[in-house]
């Protein structure tokens, strides 16, 4: 790792966990105005201007993660490396600073609403424990075999399809429940015809009931495959 990813890597890191002590504020607001005795679900009614504020705050994290790659990076890999470790590092000391502020969850099996975009995605607090650290592991091996100018590392077409794979494989396995929920009171051709209230009701009776651990399991683990061939492969090359 060069000197110059050495000190990206500390401010970055501070950057990410102050982010997440501000995402922490705001949940923080949010239950005090919607749960004053405490999350749970199912969850509580909120106001549609609560609701596409709530949505454009996700969105506008996203922004903000990937802006800051941009700015580290200097090629698609590296970019992508910082991108990952910033959302990774931001996700963990969110669930850092809620314990520290809230004492909650109350277990890493605590279940959580995790994100809101394109649908809702719900589990264990422990799931997304689990794929930040497997963000940290990728980037970590990214950066430390990024060159001086940025460039050294060429992630193959058949190492992002396993990475991409992977990636949606925990994507759908944190969307499973809740949509699962959904679709056992509507079709899919449905949403997109119903009127928006039925599907809110429904969604607010929603209480989860069980995660998929053996479909994560499998996208954690194709994304750790190509993560250890990726190493494989670049210190390999590093060797040559």
């Amino acid at each position: 790792m060069t000197e110059r990813t050495r000190k990206l890597l500390i401010r970055v890191t501070l950057f990410s966990i102050a982010m997440a002590f501000l995402e922490t504020t705001v949940v923080i607001y949010l239950r005090e105005i919607l749960y004053p005795g405490g999350f749970q679900f199912p969850l509580a009614p909120i106001r549609d201007a609560l609701a596409f504020t709530e949505i454009g705050r996700e969105a506008a994290t996203l922004v903000m993660l990937f802006t800051l790659a941009l700015i580290a990076g200097r090629s698609v890999s590296e970019r992508f490396a910082w991108f990952i470790y910033c959302f990774a590092v931001w996700d963990i000391f969110y669930y850092v600073f809620l314990k520290l502020v809230l004492d909650w969850p109350v277990s890493l099996m605590t279940w959580d609403i995790l994100f809101l975009i394109p649908v809702t995605w719900t589990g264990p607090v422990l799931a997304p424990l689990i794929v930040s650290a497997s963000m940290i592991l990728l980037a970590m091996v990214i950066l430390r075999y990024t060159d001086h100018d940025g460039t050294g590392v060429k992630i193959k077409g058949w190492e992002w399809t396993l990475l991409v794979s992977g990636a949606l494989l925990v994507v759908l396995s944190l969307t499973w429940d809740y949509s699962g929920y959904i679709l056992e009171h509507f079709s899919f051709g449905d949403l997109w015809s119903i009127p928006r209230r039925n599907l809110l009701d429904v969604a607010l009776s929603y209480i989860p009931r069980r995660f998929d651990w053996g479909l994560f399991i499998v996208a954690e683990g194709t994304v750790l495959t190509a993560t250890g061939l990726i190493y494989r492969r670049l210190m390999k090359e590093s060797r040559e």
